[in-house]
């Protein structure tokens, strides 16, 4: 095993740090609903996480 493959910890890491970020902007867009639609912002970022997650797993 090599030591930069990822580890059960670190997937889950991610995930909740992924988890905290989307929640941290789906909250501002929604005290400030100028910025833009609270889930339309959340579903961007979420997709956006997710695209380079799978990116940094590829490149490994």
């Amino acid at each position: 095993m090599s030591a930069s493959a990822l580890t059960p910890i670190d997937i889950l890491l991610l995930v909740l740090v992924g988890i905290l970020f989307v929640g941290a902007v789906i909250y501002l867009s929604h005290r400030h609903p100028r910025l833009s639609q609270p889930l339309n912002a959340g579903g961007t970022w979420a997709a956006a996480l997710v695209a380079l997650i799978v990116a940094f797993i590829s490149i490994r």
